[in-house]
């Protein structure tokens, strides 16, 4: 399985980006953004220069979707990966800086809550009860897992999530709390999502979650909580199978490349999101994420090739929309 261990590939792409380029190398595709999305683009970014001989460079940093957007608002780079929408505030900078951009959505996720393989009492979990564990009442309030729900044992909770910068926050908080960015302060927070996975992987009362695909990458470490959507309804795990479904919810969410409108006049940008909407199925399977359906990524290209500008989201986020629904809508700067 292609998948970059994070702190090697976070000081790979630091490193590449600050070393010298050859003039035969001056074609450089610059992206940043979510972790979440990272595994995608940079298995895109890794066979798109072996296509290329290596004559263009694509470098592919993890600052969060919040972190990306700054530097996306200033021009700073051609692509943002994000994974959640872009918000009314980032919106406005990007307007007022004059930064025009195409949403593309480049797969689903099924954001995974996840526990210590050594918790024997956790076999599923309400939304109702992650609300009453996450939500900013919470704070310095709950603390053990017998407040949550009288059955479990009378022993600390150890939280672990992204941290205020990321689109998983965003999205986890929309979600299960019913605003976003509303959560609790007092939990171990980091944009590097293996701080999350070492931290959960290391405390039998420890909760956490983050993208799908971290949880694969070390399943052999965390375990994952079957989550049950409403009272009577069934406890779904998170899998590829499940999302296409659309039975788990309310945590898979589509997640988002945006490119810069004038950096596709670059040809090597240009290229790089065609190649990405061309093999983004395949690749997206392969790093363990959900491919959307190949007529969504065609329509996307479209999108692409019409210069069709904007987010079909208008600067809120929103759970439980259908890729199809979001192609169909017209987008907004």
């Amino acid at each position: 399985m292609r998948f970059p261990k994070f702190a090697a590939a976070l000081f790979l792409t630091g490193t590449a980006a600050m070393l010298p380029t050859p003039a035969s190398h001056a074609q450089i595709v610059k992206v940043d953004g979510s972790s979440t999305v990272y595994p995608i683009t940079e298995a895109v970014a890794e066979d798109f220069q072996k296509a290329k001989k290596n004559l263009v460079k694509v470098t592919v940093g993890i600052s969060g979707t919040g972190g990306g957007f700054k530097k996306f608002c200033r021009g700073e780079i051609d692509i943002s990966d994000a994974s959640r929408p872009i918000l009314k505030k980032e919106m406005e900078e990007c307007k007022a800086a004059g930064i025009e951009y195409i949403e593309l959505p480049v797969a689903f996720d099924a954001l995974t809550v996840v526990i210590n393989p050594k918790n024997g009492f956790l076999k599923s979990i309400t939304v109702e009860e992650l609300k009453r564990m996450w939500e900013p009442a919470a704070q310095g309030k709950v603390t053990r897992w017998s407040q949550i729900n009288p059955a479990w044992p009378n022993a600390p909770i150890k939280l672990f999530g992204p941290g205020a910068d990321s689109g998983t926050f965003d999205y986890f908080t929309e979600a299960v709390v019913g605003k976003s960015k509303s959560s609790r302060g007092d939990f171990t927070a980091s944009e590097d999502d293996n701080v999350l996975v070492q931290g959960v992987a290391r405390d039998v009362n420890a909760l956490g979650y983050f993208g799908y695909a971290y949880y694969v990458e070390n399943r052999d470490k965390l375990k994952a909580v079957p989550i049950v959507e409403k009272p009577g309804m069934p406890a779904v795990e998170p899998s590829m199978e499940n999302v296409l479904k659309g039975a788990y919810q309310p945590l898979a969410r589509p997640i988002f490349i945006y490119v810069s409108v004038k950096s596709l006049g670059k040809p090597e940008v240009k290229e790089f999101v065609e190649y990405y909407m061309r093999n983004g199925a395949k690749l997206s399977r392969e790093v363990k994420y959900v491919p959307l359906p190949d007529s969504a990524y065609k329509t996307a290209w479209e999108h692409v090739l019409k210069v069709k500008k904007g987010t079909v989201f208008g600067g809120v986020a929103e759970v439980g929309v259908t890729i199809e629904e979001l192609l169909r809508r017209e987008g907004k700067l």
